[in-house]
């Protein structure tokens, strides 16, 4: 008997809706990393883009466990010498909480060209309106 292989026309995608509020962003973003990839399904190949879409609400409302307000950084650089930027994780939180769960996602998933496409079904909005509705998405709970 040969492994199954799931074809790219019998993959059916599926819309999800996370509400990120009260939920601590590392337990969100494994989470939301699992259905990205497909790990929640039984046709689940490490090599092939088999996850869903996902859409994630109130992300201004998601929390930073312990110290992280304060202690963790995000970096960014244009590679150019002196251009790196530091913004410390409650500045982050107040001003684009968008980011501080779309980099906890991104650093959980595959790297190189897999991983991209994991990462472009992947959609954050600070408040509790989405753009997503046309799709009717299924809500995807996650223990606090």
């Amino acid at each position: 008997m040969s492994t199954y292989f799931p074809k790219a026309n019998d993959l059916k995608r599926q819309w999800f809706l996370v509400d990120a509020t009260g939920i601590p962003v590392g337990r969100l973003s494994t989470a939301v990393a699992d259905v990205l990839s497909g790990k929640n399904k039984p046709t689940w190949t490490p090599f092939l883009d088999t996850g869903d879409h996902v859409v994630v609400i109130n992300a201004e409302k998601a929390i930073l466990t312990g110290k992280k307000g304060v202690q963790k950084f995000y970096r960014r650089t244009t590679t150019q010498p002196g251009s790196m930027k530091e913004v410390r994780a409650e500045v982050m939180q107040a001003t684009f909480p968008e980011r501080i769960i779309e980099s906890a996602v991104k650093g959980m998933l595959p790297k190189g060209p897999l991983g991209r496409a994991m990462y472009r079904k992947l959609k954050v909005y600070a408040g509790p309106e989405h753009e997503q509705s046309a799709q009717q998405p299924q809500i995807l709970t996650i223990q606090k």
